[in-house]
Order: C-alpha cells, then structure tokens, then sequence
C-alpha cells in the first residue's frame, strides 16, 4: 500500500537551470546523442499496464530523457515493479491542501498506523460531505441530498473541518447551515458539482525508497467561493440510519491506491458509528475493479440496495458510464474523489454528480507549467491510455503547452491497457 515520504527538496539547490542541464536530451534511442526527439515525454496511464510501459521505456532508452507523469502514475512501489530508479521522471497530483490537511492526516495515521496517500483526503472529504447532506437532509433520498449539498460544502454557514466532524453533524441535525472545510481542499462546489480550489503537489521517486514531494501549490479557479443552486434550509433530525456508498477499486489497475482510499473513505463513518450520536451510518461497499462494466453492475447493486448517494467511481473510464449509466437516471449523488477527466465537467447530470478531486482543466495547466518552467522543456510529445482520462489529459496538457508557453507538440499517441508490449507506440511517441 502506498505510503508518501518527504525529505529536503533537493532541487531547490539545483535551480530551474541545473535541473534542465541534469535531465538529458530526450528521444535519443538510438544512443549517439543525436536527439532529435520531444524534450519531454508526457505519459498518461495507470500502474498495472504502466510497469510494462516503462521497463519496454527502459529497454529502448538510454533513461536520460525528461518524464512528466500524472496521478494515475503515482505509485509507490512501482520503480521496484519496473525494474529502473526512474530518476528522469518528474510527476503531479492532486494533492491534500486543505485548511484541514492536519486534522485528516492525524485522524488516518491514529487509524491505520501508516501515512495516507493520493486521493485519499479526497476520499474522506467525499463521504464526510455525503453524510453531513444526508443528514441535513433528514432522509436516504437522492434528490434532498442534492439539494443539501452546497448548503453544507460552500461558504456563509459556521466552519468544522473533520477534527470537529461530530460537531458538524449535530449542527446539520438540528438545521444549522455549516460551511465544512476539507482535507483535500475547502470543498467549496462549482456550478458543475467540481472543486473551486485545489492544491497539486510535484512529486518524483526517491530510488527504489518511495515518493520524494519538491512541492506542493495551490491553484483557485475563477470562483474560489463556488456557486451553484442549493436549498435554502435543512430538515435535519437525530434517531435515524444513514445510507451511503462506496464505489472504489479494490482490485483492478487501481488497486494499490484505491485500497488506501477506501479506508479513507470508512472514517467519517466509522466517526459517527463510534460516537454517541443518535444516528448510525450503514456503510454499502462494492469493488469497480477499475473496470467500467463491473463499476456500472457495482452501482447497479448499491442502487438496488437503496443507497441515495454513493461515493465513486475512482477512474473516469469508469465514473463517467456509471454516472450516465446509474447515477442520473436513478437520482442518486455521486460524488467521485478521483476522477478528474473533462468529460465529468461536461456531463448532462441535473446536479447529482460532485467530486472532490480537482478536473483535469486544472491538471493539464498544472503540468504544462512544469514541463515548461521547471523542466525547460520547448517540445512535448505524448503518450496516452486509450480513454476519456487519457485522451482529455492528453489535448488539454498540448493546448496549454502550445498555446500559453509557446511549446511545440510533436505526438500524441494512444495505447490500450492490457499490451504484452508498448515498444512501438514509445517509439511512435518519441520519434521527430
């Protein structure tokens, strides 16, 4: 299971300059120094197929060109799975930089005996705020907690974060309006159900010893506030069960970090279960697997079972036909803690769907940046899982590198999962 590290942000001694001069020229396969490729690589994917991916990298590479990976990369252990240090990749995910980041981490550590790891403070953030609207709901009914969700997350009602979790659900219980603070970020919703703010870290392996954090930064978007419809008041009431779900991957492509997000996920319940509140949550659990068809049979389940809001699905592959699929027709709240593609956004979904992780509009700049600034890099190509996560990545990362730092992209190539062998499209990716 993942655990993150932090130690001396070496590269600050470096600079901008040192770093780019360490990095190597990109695209030399041949190994002459000849070059001629994209400055820096930009790969989109998950763990499982991407230890294939990068030991065919390592076997055609002299390993001295520029990496950029996404979340969907962050693994723990996967310079081990690999086979290389991988000291040439830089990397970028969401990260827990909310006013609350503390709070959670201690709370996850005194459960689990082990540091959290990405996404999870958006996972714990996701089932807080499904419980908080359900009980300021005062009823297992998907559209009254659609309703109640804004009135809890957005600002102009009392502030709790999850050290004052209790707190915050006897306020809602007794119709108070509350403004719930995060771990991952304030939880402050959009009109489009997304994050108004969200904090990203820079991140590379340390060797074969884990993640090593440079950074961490935090972006607003254009309405830091949010905005959006919501009730104007809550039932509320004590003496009642709560139904909520869990929708995450257990096993599958995601697994190593969906494991760690479904314990994240357990704790505002596990909070409020172990209280002495009137009130008992019933956790509904199934496994996506990462796969969509199995996402889509586990929400049909948790739907069958009555469950009004469910927190879920973890990969946009999946989210997105189990929100179209599910979710929507069935008035339920979905309010995803990692699925970060465009297509979320964009989703005709009479405001059940929310989700705590940031959308990859953000992602796409946040990366670009790095590429450019931090890695000087004047050319990028790109090599992309074959979905809506890895496609919209994939355009939104070129647009911005293009057309704000004045970068060139040279490919974009896709990949399916599964391949017994990727030699082709890295060097399809890499060519000139």
């Amino acid at each position: 299971m993942p655990r993150s590290t932090r130690r001396r942000d070496v590269l600050k001694g470096i600079g901008v300059t040192g770093i780019a001069g360490v990095a190597g020229c990109i695209g030399d396969l041949s190994g002459d120094g000849s070059g001629g490729g994209p400055d820096v690589l930009n790969v989109i994917g998950y763990p499982e197929s991407g230890i294939q991916l990068f030991r065919d990298y390592y076997d055609e590479s002299d390993g001295e060109e520029d990496i950029i990976v996404p979340d969907g990369l962050r693994q723990q252990d996967l310079p081990n799975e690999v086979g290389n240090e991988m000291s040439n990749l830089t990397g970028t995910a969401p990260a827990a930089g909310g006013p609350n980041q503390d709070a959670f981490n201690s709370i996850y550590e005194d459960e689990y005996d082990e540091s959290p790891g990405v996404f999870t403070s958006q996972s714990y953030d996701s089932v807080a705020l499904l419980v908080l609207a359900n009980v300021a709901a005062g009823e297992n009914n998907g559209t009254a907690i659609r309703d109640q969700m804004r009135r809890i997350a957005n600002p102009d009602g009392t502030e709790y974060g999850p050290g004052e979790y209790l707190d915050a659900v006897e306020a809602v219980a007794n119709g108070e309006n509350i403004n719930f603070q995060g771990a991952s970020s304030a939880t402050n919703f959009n009109e489009a159900g997304d994050p108004a703010s969200a904090a990203y870290s820079i991140w590379e392996y340390d060797g074969m010893d884990g993640i090593n954090t440079l950074e961490t930064q935090n972006f607003e978007g254009d309405n830091p506030d949010g905005a959006g419809p919501s009730a104007d008041d809550s039932p509320g009431g004590l003496g009642r069960e709560v139904d909520v779900g869990i929708l995450l991957p257990e096993t599958g492509d995601l697994a190593s970090v969906g494991v760690p997000m479904i314990q994240a996920a357990e704790l505002p319940i596990k909070q409020v279960n172990e209280s002495g509140l009137d009130l008992t949550v019933n956790e509904h659990y199934e496994d996506t697997n990462t796969s969509p068809d199995q996402g889509v049979s586990g929400a049909e389940s948790l739907v069958s079972a009555g469950v009004p809001a469910i927190c879920g699905s973890a990969s946009s592959g999946v989210n997105v036909p189990v929100s179209q699929e599910v979710f929507i027709p069935n008035e339920v709240v979905g309010c995803s803690p990692s699925s970060t593609a465009l297509s979320v956004t964009n989703l005709d979904d009479n405001d059940y769907i929310y989700r705590t992780a940031p959308s990859d509009l953000l992602q796409g700049r946040v990366m670009a940046q790095v590429a450019s600034e931090r890695l000087e890099a004047e050319s990028a190509a790109t090599l992309y899982v074959n979905n809506d996560y890895g496609q919209q990545l994939s355009e939104r990362f070129s647009d911005v590198f293009e057309n704000e730092f004045d970068g060139e992209i040279t490919n974009q190539v896709s990949f399916n999962k599964g391949e017994s062998s990727y030699s082709s499209v890295i060097q399809d990716a890499l060519s000139s």
